[in-house]
Formats: C-alpha cells, structure tokens, sequence
C-alpha cells in the first residue's frame, strides 16, 4: 500500500480499531462516530453498546477466544458494534455477504467453521439498528422492498445449519423464528462497563481478525483471512491519503466488505472522524445526502462513479462541501468526466486484493493510475510485473522455466514476494484455493508470490496503471465472476455438452459483460426460456451470462484448456458472427435471438444491460 506507515504499522498493538474507538470515546465522547439517516451515534453510544454486547456474547452465549463468529447484517450501526464487541472479546468476525443464500451460505459458514451466526431480521432498510430500537408497522414492513429477505436466508438453511451443530441468533427485540433467540434484550440489559482485557491476552499481530469472502459467483465464496496486523494496515489507508479528524466520509458500499467496512469505518476510528453509513448506493440521492450530512470524504468504486455521471445534470451539481474521494476501480475517462461535472475534488485511488499482501496507493492525483513504484516500496514489498500469455492462462517463462519481467509501457502479471513483511493467509478452510493464488519459481528456484490474477502496467515515469482482469475472472456489476465456477453450473443443464464462460466489452459498461459460448448435446435444441429459468434459480444475477453463442466445437488448447481469447475478440456482434447468438431479455424472461437491432440498441447504450 505504499508509504512508510505500513512499516510503523507492522507494529501496532493488536485490537486497535477497539481501542482507538475506546480512546476517541474518552477524549471526545460526544463526537459523532455514526450517522444512519436521522439518527446519531456518538463514539460514546458506540463504545458502550459494544461493551454490552461483548458482555452478552461471551456471558449468555460462552463465546471463547478464538472463536469464530457468522455476521449476517445490512448496512446500519449494529454492524459496527457487533464488529467492536467480538473484537473486544478476541472472536474473528466473518463477514458474510447478504445475497449468498442456500449452499452457499452453508459453504461460507463451514469454511471458517463457524458455530454461531449472528443475523438481522431486515435486509438494507435500516429497522434493525439496536442502539435505539424501531418498531416497524405492517404497513411499514409491507412497503420495505426486500424486508424479509435476510430473515428468509436463515430460515431457508436453518434445519441444516442446526444438523451442523451452528447456533443462529437474531440481533433483535424478537424472533419470529422458531428455534432461532433474539438476543436484543439480553444486549440491553448486561452492563455498559469495559471488558476485563484477559479476553484478548493471547492475540498478536498474527490473530485472525475477520474473514472477509471474496466474490464467489455460484455460491462458492472464499473465506480471506484477515490478520490483526493487516486490518491495521488498510484501516490506516485513508489517514495516509490525507483523512483527518474533522472529515465526514460517506460510506454506500456493503460493510461485508474491505472497503466499506476497514476502510470506512475502520478510518474514520484511525483518526476520530465521522462516518455516514448509507443501507444501499442511490445515484440520485448521492449528492443531496452529501449536502444533508455536510460529508468531505466519499468512498467509491469504479461502477458508483459512473452511474453519478450517467445522471441528469443539475444545476447544483458542484454545491457541495466533498473534498476528497478515496477508492479503486476508477477508469481515466471517468475519473476526467466526474471532475469536470462535479469540481476539483482530489482522488485518492488505490488498488489491492482483500487476500492480497500488498498494493498500491496513487495519492499524487494523475489520472488513470493506481499508484508509482519507488525503490522503498519495492523494498519493503518486493512485486514484479511478468509476462503473461493470457490465450494459454500462464505466465511465460525462459528457459529455465522462471518468469520473465516486463519493459516498461507493457502489461504484465503483478505478483507480490511473500516474505515476513508481506505474507499471504490465504482463504480459510480451502488449502487448494490458497495454493492456486501462490506462483512458484518467479525470479529463482523455490521463491514464492503472490499471483494477483491482474495485469497491470508501469509506463516510463513509473506511474502504475490497472490493465485487466487475467484468466477465469472477470467483473461485472461491482463483483468478481469466477468463470470456472459459472461454467460448472451451467454444465448442469440437460441440453449442454460443453460451455466456454467469458466477459465481453460492452460501451459505457465497467468492466465486462458475461457471455457463454455452449455445444449443444446431439439432437439438442437451445431452450431459452427454461435456460433464463435456471439461470435466474441458480447464479447471482451480475454471473447470469447476459450472452449466448452456440458453437458446434469449443476451441481448446494442446493442454485440453478452453480458449477465451479469440471468443472475447468476436464480443456479440451478429454482423460478424455466424454462430447463433442470444441476449438475455428480463421482460420476456427468457434468452431471445439476438438481431443487429438489438446490438445497436446496445451500442448507443439504449438498452440496459
């Protein structure tokens, strides 16, 4: 991440988010650390809700130090006392993101092995916040678009997690589950005292601190393991790309990830600012929540920052106090476009996985890049861009079978040294998954890097850019679609022989658009309606392919891997391919033949993918 903080940082003491919310609360107690539409939250509410949890959590559920603990909520300020109270107690909290359902919540559960799962009876509407319970009317509830939808994903998966031996709980006044407790007046009536700090004697640097899942697309979320030292580390980001005690950040992005929720949150307890937690990103509300709640600092990725200049212009578009954006993903052209509409407002962009052990902060405001690479940064975290052949999936290597590094101005594969001062974690529970992000033989026999999966680029004055996604990833919608993991599931419909996953480019879209090229089985006719069906039953809806081609043969490689390359060159144009092509098409649920009229409808940007 850059800077010289990450070595001072390597030695902060373990549990300091809790204890710098603990030191904010004493020297400026009535100083806002939450607020959640019209209701504020000093760092004092704060700390003292989450000693009363803590208590309750470790005296009415035993919870021991160590012990992972399942965190299933929306955007409010529960979240953020249910993470202080856990940390108070020692327990990793593992954040699980609020539209896995099904098996895949089951995946994600088993593999932090969790045995007690904290939930919300709502999803992002805000009526579960704890602090100052709300009660919700019928027609209220009736009016909440998705109310009960996280109450429904426990109780979808309950008699299992019960076989598993998992305790699931609501943080709630009541429950209106049978065999799940609401845990809210047990919360309220325990005492407001600090904890004993015995609860954290055994924990270092190296704790686990929270797991956080990456992006699992058919519900295959991986568990990254966040260590005590690495959460400090990102929650110290904002403070080195300038936030300060007096700031108002504006955090839309979902707390169950790094971004909102270490950086966010995590930032603002760093240097005792405010943090404006919104339930859902709303691109018309945006700047008018910006002027109510006189926010300095916004959070971003790429895709938010589109869809604010995507809207109608107003007048007051630049009436704002907002200072400072701090995020990653942000393409050159929107980055020039959001400054000219909206004011010369300094971008701090910044790139790193969740599992990653190192990344790049660009706090000089060039456009396009995420970062410079100087000799301290290379010596502290040494990363190498390397060739990559991205038709064959692999890095190229010499004669001697090492890797290669790439000229300056040429895309290459970041890979980032794992040693003492950067090490990698993994993902919990799934020693295959970590393996695979691990590349071997880099610059000499038996060294060992992390493989970021991106390729990135280094231009002569050494500024840093992101070029693209490497392999069996792509992004769309804000989410990482594993490709390999889509085309297992669609491997699962009876008229598929075989079918290439992959995302093309489409016009004034981030990212890339999934489409999936299939080999009908013999005799076999595509059935779009019972394939949008499935679709629809079985992935996300950012993984469902919004494109179908069908090929009488995939094209492999003398490995017997499928070749993408030439497929994402061809895209979805009918006036090129030959092949039969289809577009998804949620009015007539169903896949539809895709003619040149609906292509160009999609290249003005008239239909909405």
């Amino acid at each position: 991440m850059g800077g010289k903080s990450l070595g001072k940082h390597s030695q902060t003491q373990p549990g300091a988010g809790g204890n710098r919310g603990k030191d904010h609360a004493r020297r400026q107690p009535r100083r806002p650390l939450l607020r959640f539409q019209e209701e504020v939250y000093t760092y004092e509410d704060v700390e003292r809700q989450s000693n009363r949890a803590a208590r309750a959590l470790g005296h009415q559920l035993g919870l021991q130090p160590g012990q992972p603990v399942g965190v299933l909520l929306p955007n409010e300020p529960t979240y953020v006392w249910t993470w202080l109270a856990l940390a108070k107690l020692g327990c990793p909290m593992a954040c699980l993101n609020c539209n896995v359902r099904g098996q895949a919540l089951r995946h994600a559960l088993a593999a932090a092995r969790i045995t007690l799962l904290l939930a919300s009876l709502v999803s992002a509407h805000g009526f579960a916040h704890m602090l100052v319970p709300v009660r919700v009317s019928a027609h209220m509830t009736a009016s909440l678009h998705g109310f009960p939808h996280l109450q429904a994903a426990v109780e979808e998966v309950l008699p299992a997690l019960q076989h598993d031996g998992i305790r699931v709980f609501y943080l709630s006044s009541t429950s209106p589950t049978p065999g799940v407790e609401a845990l809210l007046p047990t919360i309220k009536a325990a005492s407001d005292e600090p904890l004993p700090s015995h609860h954290r004697a055994g924990t270092t640097a190296s704790s686990k601190a929270m797991y956080i899942y990456t992006s699992g697309t058919t519900g295959l979320p991986k568990a990254a393991v966040i260590t005590e030292k690495k959460l400090m580390m990102v929650a110290s980001l904002g403070r080195l790309c300038g936030l300060r005690p007096d700031d108002v950040i504006y955090t839309t992005l979902p707390l169950y990830h790094s971004a909102g929720l270490l950086i966010g949150v995590g930032g603002c307890f760093e240097v005792g600012a405010t943090c404006v937690l919104r339930a859902k990103f709303s691109a018309s509300q945006f700047w008018d929540d910006c002027r109510r709640y006189n926010v300095s600092v916004i959070q971003y990725v790429g895709e938010l920052m589109r869809y604010l200049c995507n809207t109608p212009k107003r007048p007051n578009d630049r009436e704002h106090g907002v200072r400072m954006a701090l995020g990653n993903g942000l393409r050159a052209e929107v980055w020039k476009e959001f400054l000219q509409r909206f004011g010369p407002i300094s971008i701090c962009e910044f790139y790193g996985a969740t599992e990653g052990n190192a990344g790049f902060i660009n706090y000089t405001g060039k456009i396009g890049a995420v970062g410079r690479a100087n000799m301290f940064l290379k010596s502290f975290a040494p990363f190498e861009l390397i060739k990559y052949n991205v038709e064959a999936d692999e890095p190229v290597r010499d004669e001697r079978g090492l890797c290669i590094r790439v000229r300056p101005g040429e895309s290459g594969l970041l890979v980032i040294k794992i040693t003492k001062n950067t090490p990698f974690h993994g993902y919990a529970g799934d020693s295959q998954k970590t393996e695979k992000k691990i590349l071997r033989d880099v610059l000499v026999k038996g060294d060992a890097f992390f493989n970021s999966g991106d390729l990135l680029m280094i231009d002569h004055e050494k500024f840093v850019y992101f070029q693209d996604r490497v392999g069996d990833t792509f992004r769309w919608k804000g989410e990482n679609v594993a490709t390999t993991e889509v085309e297992a599931t669609l491997a699962m419909v009876d008229f598929i022989q075989e079918v290439n996953v992959y995302g093309v480019s489409v016009p004034g879209c981030e990212g890339r658009c999934g489409m999936a090229a299939i080999r009908l089985k013999a005799g076999a006719s595509f059935e779009g309606e019972s394939f949008y069906t499935f679709t629809g039953d079985t992935l996300p809806s950012y993984a469902a392919p919004r494109f179908v081609r069908i090929q009488d043969a995939l094209e492999i490689t003398g490995t017997f891997k499928q070749c993408k390359g030439n497929l994402v060159k061809e895209g979805f144009n009918p006036n090129v391919i030959k092949d039969p092509l289809f577009f998804r098409d949620d009015k007539k649920k169903s896949y539809v033949p895709l003619n040149p009229d609906t292509y160009a409808a999609i290249l003005d940007m008239k239909l909405n993918l």
